[in-house]
């Protein structure tokens, strides 16, 4: 049994005692996450995520957290569709960093390694997969099962698994800002403008304006 009075025979083994015969104070406890609970509650309380892909580029994507054992053995994860008509996705692979965001404040707060696996149309997770995604997929043009056919012949459907400790939690964020410079784009210009009855209220300021000076 280990004593508490602050002899130094109750030092903790392998660490000296100060000179006036105290045990030096022990290092703060480490705070510690329940990463399980915390992923849960920022996975499935926000339909956005961003999907950083190693040594490339970071896409915010919206997604379905499915948190019971399907199937196919897919939860808890990740669902997230795209394609024509859905968002825009490159093909992913083998496994990528997953950024979830906190619930109250908007800001980072988890970031984890997941594996990635696409979901094949013709296999029977597909059905399940649909069905996870369907009910989340506002204003949707369609039936149901308009929706559905269309996603099996032109969307993809990723399956994101996070595996491992987190890269970065509560307590443990980068000092990093994160920041990523703009890429550029090319700009566009519109070339159509509605017809206005008399003409634009803007234009006939610049026209009486140019006509009686300053």
């Amino acid at each position: 049994m280990s004593g508490t009075d602050g002899d130094s025979a109750s030092a903790a083994p392998g660490r000296p005692a100060d000179a006036a015969g105290a045990a030096p104070p022990a290092p703060p406890a480490r705070h510690l996450v329940d990463v399980t609970r915390v992923t849960h509650e920022a996975a499935s309380k926000s339909g956005m995520l961003w999907v950083r892909i190693p040594e490339g580029t970071t896409h915010p994507v919206w997604h379905v957290w499915h948190d019971t054992e399907d199937e196919g053995g897919a939860g808890p994860a990740a669902y997230v569709v795209s394609g024509p008509g859905e968002q825009s996705l490159p093909r992913l692979p083998d496994e990528v960093e997953v950024v979830l965001r906190s619930k109250d404040s908007g800001g980072r707060l988890l970031i984890l390694r997941a594996t990635v696996r696409e979901v094949e149309p013709a296999s029977p997770e597909w059905d399940t997969a649909v069905a996870v995604l369907r009910p989340a997929r506002l204003n949707a043009s369609g039936t149901a099962d308009e929706l559905a056919e269309r996603w099996r012949h032109s969307a993809t459907i990723h399956v994101l698994t996070p595996q491992g400790p987190p890269v970065e939690s509560p307590g443990r964020y980068d000092d990093d800002s994160g920041a990523a410079p703009v890429r550029p784009a090319a700009g566009t210009t519109a070339r159509w403008r509605p017809w206005h009855w008399r003409g634009r209220s803007g234009a006939r300021r610049n026209v009486r304006a140019a006509q009686h000076g300053p």
